[in-house]
């Protein structure tokens, strides 16, 4: 069951994280799973004409907290203990890129998932994929 809306949850990184809105903002929300897009400008791209890996990084880090939160409600002190990516192709810097969370184990203390980043030239298909983490948090006592 959702903990918020996707209205609710941009509220809440916002206050809390008013930087977010430069790492990504959620476009939808469902148990166990998150939605957050990217608009891609200037200042997330690296030489070569591409999405530098920190901006991947912190967009794979966002959507997971936001999959988890949506989970456990505004539980704002759980924290990625470890984040592992792998970059698959280069992104197309004129492009928005999307990344989509989805738990794969929910404990009291800890959470394990995957998020799949896409970029937005072709639609959201494997032929897309730029990027793939896997992403542990660790979920204080609430």
């Amino acid at each position: 069951m959702s903990k918020f809306s996707v209205a609710e949850l941009n509220d809440f990184l916002q206050t809390l994280f008013p930087q977010a809105e430069n790492i990504g903002t959620v476009t939808s929300l469902a148990e166990g799973s998150a939605e957050f897009k990217l608009k891609v400008n200037d200042g997330h791209l690296r030489p070569g004409g591409t999405v530098s890996g920190p901006t991947m990084m912190a967009l794979a880090d966002v959507a997971m907290y936001g999959a988890i939160l949506n989970a456990i409600g505004p539980v704002a002190l759980a924290v990625t203990t470890n984040l592992n990516i792998n970059f698959l192709r280069k992104p197309d810097a004129n492009c928005d890129i999307t990344a989509m969370a989805k738990i794969l184990k929910l404990g009291k203390r800890l959470a394990v998932g995957e998020v799949s980043i896409y970029s937005a030239k072709n639609n959201v298909s494997g032929a897309n994929l730029v990027a793939h983490a896997t992403i542990t948090y660790s979920i204080p006592i609430h």
